[in-house]
């Protein structure tokens, strides 16, 4: 297994996330993303605001000294989400549950919430191999597809 570290956001990273998050195999299994994923300046004010302190903890996902992803949480108190995204090339290795451990391992926040597209099987079993538990299921616009798909959502306690 990859050696994971989890290290801030540095201004080297935002191409890399960029292009995962605009690759369409991606966007299409995530389902929920932004608006237009390609839109290089939304992104960059995206992330501005992110790394300005809005709330937001984000970090990047290193494993074995390559930059693979980031994870984090959002939201507000009592209602925080974790959010993660890893590289299409990197996918099946294990590295979202690795990344997403370690990430709790570290945050005292809890309970903690998610939500993923019912259809994404892999989403899903990171989840769950983490310790989230289905709490029940809604449906949503998901801008990747074009359409309102359902959804599941997860909680961690303790």
């Amino acid at each position: 297994m990859a050696e994971i570290v989890l290290r801030p956001v540095q201004d080297g990273d935002l191409p890399l996330f960029f292009a995962w998050m605009s690759d369409p195999e991606a966007t299409r299994v995530a389902a929920f993303t932004p608006e237009d994923p390609t839109d290089r300046a939304a992104f960059d004010a995206h992330w501005a605001r992110i790394r300005a302190g809005s709330g937001v903890v984000m970090r990047t996902v290193v494993a074995d000294g390559a930059v693979v992803g980031h994870v984090g949480e959002y939201g507000d108190p009592g209602d925080r989400q974790v959010t993660y995204w890893i590289g299409r090339a990197h996918w099946g290795r294990g590295l979202a549950t690795a990344a997403l451990r370690a990430y709790l391992d570290g945050t005292p926040t809890r309970p903690l919430h998610a939500r993923a597209a019912a259809d994404n099987l892999g989403s899903r079993r990171v989840l769950e191999k983490c310790g989230f538990v289905v709490t029940g299921e809604d449906r949503g616009f998901a801008r990747a597809r074009g359409e309102e798909i359902d959804e599941v959502l997860v909680t961690l306690h303790g």
